[in-house]
């Protein structure tokens, strides 16, 4: 009965954090809150049940992106023999992909233990879904009409120090790096891609550096089946959650993730003084 249980738990984990993760409330911070208020410990490696979450929703966003990808492996190629515009354009695109990367893979590898001891609290969760819900609240009317071929460098730069601020929790990635991008007058459809495609190498990058703590958890065979669990609930969860996002955005309604953080933020440091 307690195997069950644990395998339940972690079921419902996996289905909370991939609904989370595609949306713009901060994944990691509503973990937390979680964990705290609802008393639910993560039995195990934590890093080993954070890359199995994380991985499941990697391969979500892949399978929705996949023909994007495609076309961007294709064309980057063809780029060094043919330089035309869609070629072009493509190249560039993967080039602003790996410059939105360098800054939080930079600050994650330096800050990452400092940020995880010192921030990864109720308080600044609250506090960082407010500063979450201000960002989303200021760009919910903007409609932007630079497309893929109009990114610039700057633009890559922008964005990237975007995401490494959703390195703290309650800043969530996809509404930091989304609200980059269409404040910088980029439309709906180019600022989710450009975001979820940045989400891949982010993702692939933490899971190479918890590789040596999945290697040294002992917890590994016991937890097998509750660990799979959490990995296809994941999977599943960000799927449908992706798929729902691209609609809400498809049709400007921002505004419902501002007014939710809103909400949240200070109701959970509310909560919070009055247990303390």
């Amino acid at each position: 009965m307690e195997q069950l249980w644990l395998t339940i738990k972690f079921l419902l984990l996996g289905l909370f954090q991939g609904l989370t993760e595609p949306i713009p409330i901060s994944s990691s911070g509503h973990l937390l809150i979680a964990q705290y208020f609802l008393d639910v410990e993560i039995e195990g490696s934590v890093s080993t049940f954070a890359l199995l979450v994380n991985t499941a929703s990697l391969i979500a966003v892949l399978i929705i992106y996949r023909e994007d990808i495609q076309r961007l492996i294709v064309n980057g190629v063809r780029f060094f023999k043919v330089k035309d515009e869609e070629t072009t354009r493509d190249f560039m695109f993967i080039v602003y992909l790996v410059v939105a990367t360098i800054p939080a893979a930079i600050i994650g590898l330096l800050f990452q233990d400092t940020i995880d001891d010192y921030l990864s609290t109720i308080v600044t969760v609250g506090v960082t879904l407010v500063i979450t819900g201000f960002a989303l609240w200021l760009i919910r009317d903007i409609h932007g009409k630079r497309k893929d071929g109009n990114l610039t460098m700057k633009d890559a730069i922008i964005i990237g120090l975007a995401q490494s601020v959703a390195l703290i929790p309650g800043i969530s990635r996809s509404g930091a790096t989304i609200v980059a991008a269409m404040a910088r007058g980029i439309n709906q459809e180019t600022a989710l891609r450009f975001s979820f495609l940045l989400f891949i190498p982010i993702s692939l990058g933490g899971a190479v550096l918890s590789i040596s703590d999945i290697l040294n958890d002992d917890n590994l065979a016991t937890l097998a089946v509750p660990y799979i669990m959490a990995f296809i609930g994941s999977l599943i969860a960000s799927y449908f959650s992706l798929k729902w996002f691209m609609n809400i955005m498809a049709k400007g309604q921002l505004k419902y993730f501002a007014i939710y953080c809103f909400i949240v933020g200070p109701l959970v440091v509310l909560a919070w003084l009055l247990l303390n």
